[in-house]
Parts: C-alpha cells; sequence; structure tokens
C-alpha cells in the first residue's frame, strides 16, 4: 500500500480506502462483510468511509463491530451527514439540529469518540451555510472532528464556504468526495484547478463506474444474474447509464491495455484515477475478501503517459466532461 497526504493536511490516507456505500447492511451479511474489513487492514489500508445514511445506517454499525478492537490511532474514519436518517423534516439536510444529532448518532454506531473525517454528503441549498459551518467549527473545537469535507459540491458552492471559513477564521475544508473514473470526469475542468489551489485533496467514490469498468458487462449480452444491474439495492439506477452498447464495447476494447501493463480491469480503472495528482485517496468496495485483494494492487501504479492516451483515444467523447452534471437534491423534497 502506498499513502498520500489529504489535501493540505498534515494527515496521511492510504490510496486505496475501503467504503461501505451499498455493501454492509445491505448487499452482504455482516459476518462477510467484518471478514472484508480484516482483510483491508491485512493489505495496508488504513481509511474507511461511510456514512450515515448508508444502509439506514447500518453500515456505520457493521463498520464499527468491524473495526472494534483495532488501535483506534492505526486507521482514517470518514463519515457524512446530510440525507434523511429518520422520518422527520429535521431529520435530514444541513441545520445545526440535524448536524448535532447525527454526528452523535454516528460516533455511537461506529464506536468511536471521533471522526478523523466529517463531511457535508451534499449541499444543502435550505440551510444557511454559516449555520451548518459553524456547527463543523464546534464539533472541531469539541475535539469530535479532525477534519471537515464535502461530497459533490459545485465549484460555487465550494468558493461559498471558503470564503466564510476564511472570514471567520474556521477550520477549512481538506477534502472534496466526487465521483471519478475514466467514464465520469466532470471534476477535471473546475473542481481540481480549485481543489489545487486551496489545498483541497479528492476522495473519489466509484472509480470502476459502479462495476462497468471491470469488464464483466458484455455488448448485445444479458447481465450476469445477481450483478448490480439487477439489484436496486446495489444501485442500479446509477449504472444503467453506462449499459449501452457503445460504452461496454469501449470497455472491452480496453483489456488489452490492462494485460499490456500486468493489470486486471478493475486494477487499471483505479490506478487510473490515481495517477491525477490532485486524488488523495480512491475508495472501493467489496463483497468478499478476494476483491479486496485484487484492488489494493492497484495502489502505487504508475500509468505511462502513452497508456493513459490509448484509454483516452479507446474512450473518445463516451467520458461524461460536463462541471453541471454535479448537482445536489433538494433532501426535503
Amino acid at each position: 500500500m502506498e499513502y498520500r497526504r489529504l489535501g493540505s493536511s498534515g494527515m496521511y490516507v492510504s490510496e486505496i480506502s475501503y467504503g461501505n456505500w451499498i455493501t454492509h447492511g445491505s448487499q452482504v451479511e455482516e459476518d462477510a462483510a467484518i471478514k472484508c474489513v480484516k482483510t483491508a487492514l491485512d493489505e495496508g489500508i488504513t481509511t474507511f468511509d461511510t456514512a450515515d445514511v448508508y444502509a439506514g445506517t447500518r453500515a456505520e454499525s457493521v463498520l464499527g463491530k468491524a473495526l472494534k478492537g483495532v488501535r483506534r490511532e492505526s486507521y482514517e474514519l470518514f463519515t457524512k451527514v446530510y440525507g434523511g436518517t429518520g422520518p422527520g423534516k429535521n431529520d435530514r439536510g444541513l441545520s445545526r439540529k440535524h448536524i448535532m444529532e447525527s454526528v452523535h448518532n454516528s460516533l455511537k454506531r461506529l464506536n468511536t469518540d471521533h471522526i478523523d473525517l466529517y463531511q457535508f454528503h451534499r449541499f444543502d441549498f435550505e440551510s444557511p451555510l454559516e449555520e451548518s459551518l459553524q456547527a463543523f467549527e464546534d464539533l472541531v473545537r469539541q475535539g469530535k472532528v479532525n477534519y471537515v469535507g464535502f461530497s459533490e459540491w459545485d465549484s460555487n458552492q465550494i468558493n461559498q464556504a471558503l470564503s466564510i471559513q476564511k472570514q471567520r477564521g474556521w477550520t477549512r475544508f481538506v477534502s472534496s468526495q466526487p465521483q471519478y473514473s475514466m467514464l465520469w470526469r466532470v471534476i477535471d475542468r473546475e473542481i481540481v484547478p480549485l481543489s489545487e489551489r486551496e489545498g483541497i485533496g479528492q476522495i473519489v467514490w466509484s472509480p470502476i463506474a459502479q462495476g462497468v469498468l471491470t469488464g464483466k458487462y458484455l455488448p448485445g449480452k444479458k447481465p450476469p444474474t445477481g450483478s448490480r444491474t439487477t439489484d436496486e439495492k446495489s444501485g442500479a439506477g446509477m449504472i444503467s447509464r453506462w449499459m449501452r452498447d457503445d460504452v461496454l464495447t469501449a470497455v472491452q476494447d480496453l483489456k488489452p491495455i490492462a494485460n499490456s501493463v500486468g493489470l486486471s480491469m478493475s486494477q487499471l480503472a483505479l490506478a487510473w484515477a490515481l495517477q491525477n495528482s490532485n486524488v488523495s485517496s480512491v475508495i472501493m468496495g467489496a463483497t468478499k475478501p478476494a476483491q479486496v485483494k485484487e484492488n489494493v494492487k492497484a495502489a502505487g501504479v504508475k500509468l505511462e503517459p502513452e497508456v493513459m492516451q490509448a484509454i483516452d483515444a479507446i474512450l473518445g467523447g463516451l467520458p461524461e466532461t460536463d462541471p453541471a452534471k454535479t448537482v445536489s437534491p433538494n433532501p426535503r423534497s
């Protein structure tokens, strides 16, 4: 495993992070999830990412159990706040009330007294931004949170927050958690340059494009039984945008490139994202330990410029690059 600093902070994170968005508490049984976490630790992964809304809060609980007994100083624990965790109008969003109640519930579920990185899961158009930032600042001062970040914010939203943090002398963002892969590059034009200037590192999710970049989905063929495309709990709606013959054909054409550099398709996808120097870590999920062992081999891989160019030539105009695709929904709508 290789490690990188998270933005301009002094904290290091593993190049490969372990995330449990659609696995723990929903897709796999608890025992299997715990085995995956133990394997991740054995393979040198020190960074674990979750959120209070994953699997209806169950994902945090499973991760807390899996990390029980592990020396707290030996890993970095990330979670998020924003989405609905209950039926009430105040059970969602970035109001001070919801943030303060959510962080305490997350701490209990995660079986810890502090969170290394607490993130705004999306942008809240209803709660005053200064109110949300003040709550995060208070959590840092209380020692419950070490660093703060956000997920899926556009450049205007980031600049608004940075301006308030600077004016108030508050703890500044050190991380952004966007979707990023060979097929989804919407952060390249605006978010990455802004982040490089402001000392913000990317912790990217879905670097394998919900599994499409593994090459297991074939053009003109029915998806494998039990795959993500057929399971609504596993993100079937999100992966559907890539289930087109032009995309699937191009992905198959990447296989010779992966073979030429001695990587599996998954490893190539992860390594591609890590070539971006603004990326601090890529998040992988797993339903079995073997997947963890395979994916960690992408750490430390350097892809030569001609390899990156060959990938771009094959994918052509298929990747999404429009910054306007970064959108936060209204959590109360």
